[in-house]
């Protein structure tokens, strides 16, 4: 059972124990901790109604402040736009509501299970995403260098498709005991699971994706890894990522985090805004019926900081965009750490300098995407040749291809229904190519690569509405999509990790709390935003004297036990 594509792990037996992205920098049990019946910990009464700031009104920053809400804190959040971050839905202009493009997370693997935790509780349903070759996709058309393949499963493809899975396949386990921890996430077999990361982290921490491969018998072949560049596994070609870190990629094929995606009914922005409403059951000092947006003015957060400062009593001032200063005892960020070097005036004092250091050799990755509305999923029509006979083939398919467009996504609600296409999703030098382009201009150069791969198709004719478009590097308030740490940055992502532990650090340098899933060790997926936000929250618990239930320890507690391996500087 797989839903990769050609070049993809086999992944283990669903007979056996389910994934979870349980490290394995930091093997913590979120799921468990947030399925608890203790929750996740409790304050003094005497710190009841606190104000603490959160900046930042994305995943992890409403989360972060829905837990401290429901300990009876009083959080203040901060948001420059709008509630959701990079869970960014929008619609069509003049289409149905129903009609919606996810500009960011749009794909959510099973591994994710304390985002899951928050998906469940806020009753969001999800279904199968179509992926390359997903068991839940009709067709997959794989067209490099002019020649198009159209398949139903990795049996439909040519011979080099599957000796480029095998080679993917043999140079994991070869060169990073692909098997072995991929059993020890599932058992959550700690011992053995840092035994084999701490030798992989100190001996690939150097190295990039590409060279991994390169280094590999089974990878010799240069047309070899140019077809696993293009084609790549799971949600398709991971050549752009080819100058990052292997330690970046082992983290997601160990935890299948690029595999049986689901996307979120509805748009995934609907997550953080139902959080932002809800009233939970159990809440302390707070009348019941309190929401985090029933805590803010006229229900929505404060505007965007513009200034963070250490004052008096090492408190932290944040000044926002409306002019208004308010000092609070603790702080919690989770805006894109860019923004401290350049939108948000900040006080040296906020961080360590080697913090600020790893927050400025912080690498984001570009990505674009480009969405139209269609009448209906007119792709399952089925195709006649020539001579007018069936084919008994898809009209159209998901597509891979080393065009312009990269990957094609046909996305349906049902039978005759307006569907979307995301004609080009695309990430780094890929999507900088679209960048000065306008959403029509994109849609044009789109619409002639597709024409080349499928010269009999009216894509264009069946399209009802505008496209929509974004390039997440050109974001004022993210200026990248996400982090993917370089070569030699492992030390860099450690420190900004572990930062939440702050009786390491000076008491004049404590109170500020970093979170977001660039800060998490698995950035660019939803999960990093939660493990991350619950770092920050036990943190704010602990600063304010408060514990956790001794039945269900949390991240600061297990620390010492479970640290990420630390290389040495020198």
């Amino acid at each position: 059972m797989t839903s990769t594509v050609p070049t993809a792990v086999q992944h283990t037996p669903a007979t056996e124990s389910p994934i979870t992205m349980f490290g394995p920098d930091f093997p913590y049990a979120y799921d468990d901790f947030l399925a608890h019946p203790a929750g996740l910990g409790q304050i003094p009464a005497t710190e009841h109604g606190q104000e603490v700031a959160v900046i930042g009104g994305g995943l992890s920053g409403i989360i972060a402040a829905y837990e401290l809400m429901k300990m009876g804190l009083k959080p203040v959040v901060y948001e420059a736009d709008k509630i959701g971050g990079r869970l960014r839905t929008v619609g069509f202009e003049g289409c149905d509501d129903e009609l919606t493009a996810e500009m960011g997370a749009m794909r959510f693997p099973p591994s994710s299970t304390a985002l899951q935790h928050y998906i469940d509780l806020v009753g969001l349903e999800t279904t199968p995403f179509p992926n390359p070759l997903a068991e839940s996709t009709p067709s997959t058309v794989v067209d490099l260098k002019g020649e198009s393949h159209y398949a139903t499963s990795v049996d439909d493809l040519p011979q080099v498709y599957r000796d480029v899975m095998n080679a993917w396949n043999a140079c994991l386990e070869e060169g990073a005991d692909f098997s072995a921890m991929n059993r020890a996430l599932r058992e959550r077999d700690i011992p053995t699971i840092r035994a084999i990361w701490s030798q992989l982290v100190e001996k690939l921490d150097n190295q990039t994706f590409y060279g991994f491969l390169c280094e590999s018998e089974a990878f010799k072949s240069f047309r070899h890894r140019e077809i696993f560049g293009q084609v790549g596994f799971g949600t398709g070609g991971w050549d752009t990522d080819f100058p990052n870190s292997i330690l970046e990629i082992l983290r997601v094929v160990y935890t299948e985090a690029d595999d049986h995606h689901r996307g979120i009914v509805g748009g995934s922005q609907q997550l953080p805004l139902r959080l932002w409403e809800r009233a939970p059951g159990k809440i302390v000092h707070w009348a019941q019926g309190t929401s985090l947006s029933s805590l803010h003015e006229a229900g929505e957060p404060r505007p965007a900081v513009t200034r963070l400062s250490r004052t008096a009593g090492n408190r932290i001032t944040v000044t926002d965009a409306s002019g208004d200063i308010r000092t609070y005892p603790a702080a919690v960020f989770t805006a894109q750490s860019w923004m401290l070097l350049s939108k948000i005036e900040c006080d040296d004092r906020l961080f360590p300098i080697d913090h600020w250091t790893a927050i400025e050799r912080t690498h984001y990755m570009e990505s674009s995407k480009l969405f139209v509305p269609v009448d209906r999923p007119f792709w399952l029509d089925k195709a006649v040749d020539d001579q007018g006979n069936a084919t008994g083939r898809d009209v159209m398919s998901m597509t891979l291809t080393d065009r312009m467009t990269r990957g094609t996504y046909l996305l349906d609600n049902g039978p005759d229904k307006p569907a979307v296409i995301c004609l080009s999703y695309t990430w780094c030098d890929d999507s900088l190519k679209w960048l000065p382009l306008s959403a029509n201009e994109r849609m044009e150069v789109m619409l002639k690569s597709l024409g080349e791969i499928y010269p009999n198709v009216d894509i264009r004719g069946h399209i009802i509405g505008n496209p929509v478009t974004v390039s997440w590097e050109n974001e004022p308030y993210f200026m990248g999509a996400f982090k993917a740490n370089l070569p030699g940055h492992y030390r860099y992502q450690r420190r900004l990790f572990t930062h939440f532990m702050q009786d390491r650090l000076p008491a004049e340098q404590r109170g500020i709390f970093l979170a977001g899933d660039d800060i998490s060790w698995t950035a660019g997926w939803a999960e990093g935003a939660v493990q991350t936000a619950l770092n920050a929250v036990w943190g704010v618990m602990h600063q304010f004297g408060g514990a956790t239930d001794p039945t269900n320890p949390g991240p600061g507690d297990l620390f010492d036990e479970i640290a990420p391996v630390e290389l040495p500087e020198d």
